[in-house]
């Protein structure tokens, strides 16, 4: 009964942007069962979001839930539980995400002052490179409080760095308890003092020099698919799916977001609980002092290109 009463409510999520990512993430959305009962999307190309919402309308036979899927405005924001941005420049071979943050910054500022302008007071869910620092930028242009603003953060980074070890391992990847922390990009990390299988510490299954070689793998996997196919966007579809989920099932669930962290007024990926409220709270976690260092590397590499705009 209670998930049928959230099944019903205005589950209204606005998508802005309908590149490769934002499609990902739509198509993702009616290949899985979801809360989302409507789903509005707004581009610069009005022509492209109307032959994309026909194609996707489509799909709903097929679909395992019922979606109404139509074109969008900005004022359609005003009732919309999560606008989730996916809009601006993408990544090309040879650029870091912090390449794109001066194209970005500009390109955020109106769109979610279009977004305020609606009477908007949901959840901002950001997709868009460099992801911390568009999330720190979204929370900064809205207004709202730091709970309501949610960036994709690490959890794409969480589900590679999972999949890497349940291939070696031969274990379901959902199975895997760790995580990718820090920044959504090069300075990212893995605390494997806190990562584990069952009961047992993940160095119990690899030497060092494994460990380093899945952080490598992990750390540069975008690099590698941007080089072989010019842009990554599954991966981050299913990542958003997941987190909207979670947001409109109140799961309580806990995953890697780039989150806002008061001390040092930044968005960077940890773990946190997330539920209908957006971020309920950040996981504590106990970290060595290498790790520690490690965090602070990348706090101080958000904050730098922060101050860069």
């Amino acid at each position: 009964i209670r998930i049928l009463s959230r099944r019903y409510m205005n589950n209204k999520v606005v998508l802005i942007g309908c590149g490769n990512v934002g499609m990902s993430y739509a198509y993702a959305l009616l290949n899985q069962r979801t809360y989302v009962n409507k789903l509005m999307l707004i581009d610069l190309n009005r022509d492209r979001i109307e032959g994309e919402v026909a194609d996707l309308n489509h799909c709903l036979p097929y679909a395992p839930s019922k979606i109404s899927i139509n074109v969008g405005d900005y004022k359609d924001c005003s009732d919309a539980q999560i606008v989730v941005i996916a809009a601006g420049a993408n990544q090309k071979p040879g650029e870091t995400r912090m390449d794109l943050i001066h194209k970005n910054a500009s390109i955020f500022k109106g769109i979610v002052d279009n977004v305020m302008a609606s009477g908007f007071n949901g959840i901002f869910l950001v997709a868009t490179n460099p992801l911390d620092v568009m999330t720190y930028l979204t929370y900064k242009y809205s207004g709202l409080p730091a709970n309501q603003v949610i960036g994709s953060g690490t959890s794409l980074d969480t589900a590679r760095l999972q999949l890497m070890i349940g291939k070696k391992l031969c274990i379901n990847p959902k199975n895997i308890q760790g995580y990718v922390i820090g920044e959504h990009g090069d300075s990212e990390f893995i605390p494997w003092s806190n990562a584990n299988i069952s009961l047992q510490n993940i160095r119990t299954f690899f030497t060092q020099e494994e460990l380093d070689e899945i952080e490598s793998d992990v750390r540069n996997a975008a690099y590698e698919i941007i080089n072989k196919k010019g842009a990554t966007y599954y991966g981050i579809g299913a990542a958003l799916v997941r987190i909207t989920n979670a947001i409109l099932g109140n799961e309580n669930s806990i995953l890697a977001l780039s989150v806002y962290d008061e001390k040092n007024d930044v968005y960077i990926g940890l773990p946190a609980i997330v539920n209908r409220n957006g971020v309920e709270r950040r996981i504590p976690l106990k970290l060595t002092e290498e790790e520690e260092r490690e965090l602070q590397h990348s706090i101080d590499v958000i904050k730098e290109n922060i101050n860069s705009i």
